[in-house]
């Protein structure tokens, strides 16, 4: 529905800003033919004018040919008077005619003028509105329209946080479960078998009781080995001891024995140096993630894992040779790849998945190192 909403505003913006487009083209067509206008008038006021000056010498001289026909009366004849007359009559005539049209035409050239800069600022708020309305279009048709996008993300991490706390709950299950199936039992028995060892010693001597101790021995070996296998599926005391390479190594070699069938490379390319501990521990998980979904989900057969140490970043690439998946499609309920990215932003980083079906898939890391 924000889609559709968003959509909406869009066409009715973008149908604004070609109306307003309009507009000002209209109104500049219109300017052009005002300015034209007002040039054609400016030369006809010019023309006026030097009609008019004309006009007013033809006058000055008819004035003072009348006022000389007038003082002497008697020497001109009665055609001629009249003549005199008619003459300075018409030439004023003409001249308040002209004066006239002179007027006219500069009140037509006032109001055209005014009429053109009303245009010109006409034509500047649309162009400005044109501008704007494009800023708007290209809000909407870029941030806004990821709107959507980020509220499906932001649910999914709401999602993904709710997993998260089902997730540890789930994980203090195991580790309780695992806890009393395992070292527990066997703390048990070490307690049994050692009240066991004690009649074996009274009653059979201190030959049968050491094959009691020896079997003794061997299960508390296991029981320290079990413990061991569960701390380091907590936090593998060897990253903080050894650091990543020699950590990785070790994880590597371990699930390579414990998945018969599956070959397991590990290439380490660059110094091998300690990192900050934040990123030893982000960088292990998001390979043991990645390691860990081409054994259960893909089914791989050879996983190859490298690290790259550069100057200014950690390169990590895992591939594998599964059955591959189409990283278009969530699988319901699963947010372990949004988990490896949000695990990747919170150390600036970025993680990519290049996966098709059949034909296995290849995981990078760049973590940059500041």
């Amino acid at each position: 529905m924000l889609d559709i909403i968003l959509g909406k505003m869009i066409d009715t913006v973008d149908q604004s800003k070609t109306e307003i487009f309009e507009i000002g083209e209209r109104t500049r067509k219109d300017y052009e033919d005002l300015a034209e206008e007002l040039s054609q008038i400016r030369e006809k006021i010019t023309k006026v004018i030097y009609e008019g000056d004309d006009l007013e010498r033809r006058c000055r001289f008819a004035r003072k040919r009348l006022a000389e026909v007038s003082h002497h009366f008697k020497s001109f004849s009665e055609e001629q008077v009249r003549q005199a007359y008619e003459a300075a009559h018409d030439l004023q005539m003409n001249l308040s005619i002209n004066r006239q049209e002179e007027k006219q035409l500069r009140d037509r050239r006032d109001d055209l003028e005014r009429r053109l800069r009303s245009m010109l600022e006409t034509i500047d708020r649309a162009e400005n509105l044109v501008t704007q309305i494009s800023v708007v279009l290209t809000y909407l048709t870029s941030d806004l329209k990821q709107m959507g996008a980020a509220l499906e993300d932001a649910k999914k991490k709401h999602e993904f946080g709710i997993q998260i706390i089902e997730a540890q709950e789930e994980e203090r299950k195991r580790l309780s479960r695992e806890i009393h199936d395992g070292p527990a039992q066997m703390m048990a028995n070490v307690l049994m078998r050692s009240d066991l060892i004690e009649r074996v010693f009274k009653d059979k001597g201190a030959d049968q009781a050491m094959i009691e101790i020896r079997s003794l021995k061997k299960m508390v070996r296991s029981a320290l080995s079990e413990v061991r296998r569960i701390i380091y599926d907590l936090r593998p005391m060897a990253l903080d001891d050894l650091g990543l390479i020699p950590t990785l190594r070790k994880y590597l070699s371990t699930i390579e024995e414990y998945n018969k069938g599956t070959t397991i490379v590990f290439t380490q390319i660059g110094e091998e140096r300690r990192l900050n501990g934040r990123y030893e521990v982000a960088l292990f998980r998001l390979i043991q993630e990645s390691v860990q979904n081409a054994l259960k989900h893909a089914q791989a057969s050879e996983i190859q894992v490298k690290f790259e140490s550069r100057r200014d970043r950690i390169v990590a690439v895992i591939r594998d040779n599964g059955k591959g998946f189409d990283t278009s499609l969530q699988k319901e309920g699963s947010f372990g790849l949004i988990g490896m990215r949000e695990r990747a932003e919170l150390l600036d980083g970025q993680i990519s998945i290049d996966s098709k079906k059949g034909s296995g898939t290849v995981v990078m890391i760049q973590i940059p190192l500041i």
